[in-house]
């Protein structure tokens, strides 16, 4: 990877400003943004995927919302852990929803936690550093 880079999958314009300025004010400032899980999986997993072509993305981690137009959360982790290359990918799930059906779902597929909305900057870093991932803040 040769630039630090984030992927934030979110729909809703207030909580894309509210996750962009968290990010920003712990110095993650290289953020793409994907307004639906189709155009998040045709940018990681590229010109297959569904929606097709796009900037071919390789995030450092993935902030995902789960209630999502077209494609939702849970399709997309589970698209994402079936394929090689993004299988391994950190992903923080940011939600306003606590329906243990989704919960339980994202802890089979591995994600690093599941954040309530509106996102907490600190929170987020503290969940990298928990999981190892602290180098990867570019800092």
């Amino acid at each position: 990877m040769e630039k630090f880079q984030v992927l934030l999958v979110e729909d809703n314009p207030d909580d894309e400003f509210l996750a962009l300025r968290a990010l920003r004010k712990q110095g993650i400032d290289n953020v793409v943004v994907a307004h639906d899980g189709e155009e998040a999986l045709a940018r990681l997993l590229g010109p297959g995927s569904p929606g097709g072509g796009g900037e071919f993305l390789e995030p450092a981690f993935i902030l995902l919302d789960l209630k999502l137009p077209k494609i939702n959360g849970i399709e997309v982790l589970t698209a994402l852990r079936g394929n090689e290359r993004t299988k391994r990918v950190p992903v923080i799930v940011i939600s306003s929803s606590r329906e243990e059906t989704d919960l339980k779902c994202c802890r089979e597929l591995a994600v690093l936690s599941c954040l309530t909305k509106p996102v907490d900057g600190k929170e987020i870093v503290g969940i990298l550093e928990k999981a190892g991932l602290f180098d990867i803040h570019p800092s």
